[in-house]
């Protein structure tokens, strides 16, 4: 338990610290995060997808209700989903991640957020 404590502190504290970053290390710090293959990301669906294990043997043995499992399950498969989408945007957070600071004279021209859904 202390372990997941002080996980779930730093993140806090990574999150606290991410709106104080430049932009260029911010979006560094998303980077890595969402790192397919090291990133916290990539841990959390791994954590998930041990639970899931876990709780799938103790609804076999009457432990944890099947509910439990299930739910697990579809939140395994929900983030790894969510970790594909995002994969589809490392290389425009690896490029503005590694463009250096840019001078606070000129802010870089603002882009109208329009949404487009990509299957």
């Amino acid at each position: 338990m202390r372990l997941a404590d002080e996980i779930a502190r730093q993140l806090g504290r990574l999150t606290d610290h991410l709106d104080q970053l430049p932009p260029h290390e911010a979006v560094q710090v998303i980077a890595h995060v969402l790192d397919p293959e090291d990133g916290l990301l990539d841990g959390v669906i791994g954590f998930m997808s041990v639970s899931s294990s876990f709780a799938e043997k103790q609804a076999e043995q009457g432990v944890l209700p099947a509910e439990v499992w299930l739910a697990l399950g579809r939140a395994t498969n929900e983030l790894d989903a969510i970790g594909l989408h995002l994969n589809e945007h490392r290389a425009a957070l690896r490029r503005v991640g590694a463009q250096p600071a840019a001078p606070a004279a000129k802010p870089p021209a603002p882009a109208p957020l329009v949404i487009r859904r990509h299957r």
